[in-house]
């Protein structure tokens, strides 16, 4: 049976003020881009919410470090190294849709190489006794 947000966050977190403060504390300047509304805040946000956002900062935190090694890998991945305003665009995303953006663009590359690499021909059998008879002699 599937957990409800609620019963993730108290199992996880005990409560939902600790899960704000693991957020906040992943949310450096380094990955996060602060766009929360001033009075409300992380404490006014759903438990799915804080869920997802806590996962992927641990994620981002663990394999890139830092949102411009983010994007520089999503510019690496898309052959668009050079392309500052792409890069400039693409440091307005929020994280999330970084990660994201990260993860199809490194699928994308994944099957442009199997396409790359044709994969090698098995030879034909010849199917009838004429055929396989002209093959012996040739």
């Amino acid at each position: 049976m599937k957990k409800t947000p609620v019963q993730l966050v108290t199992e996880r977190f005990q409560s939902k003020e600790k899960l704000v403060e693991a957020v906040t504390k992943l949310a450096t300047t380094e990955l996060w881009l602060d766009r929360t509304h001033a009075d409300k805040g992380l404490a006014r946000t759903s438990n799915a919410k804080l869920l997802r956002l806590h996962a992927v900062l641990e994620d981002a935190k663990k394999r890139f470090g830092s949102r411009d090694k983010l994007i520089a890998a999503i510019l690496e991945l898309e052959k668009r190294v050079k392309d500052s305003g792409y890069k400039a665009r693409l440091s307005q995303y929020p994280l999330p849709r970084l990660i994201d953006q990260h993860d199809a663009a490194a699928r994308r590359s994944k099957r442009a190489e199997k396409k790359a690499k044709p994969a090698p021909k098995a030879a034909k059998k010849a199917r009838s006794k004429k055929a396989r008879a002209k093959a012996k002699a040739a």
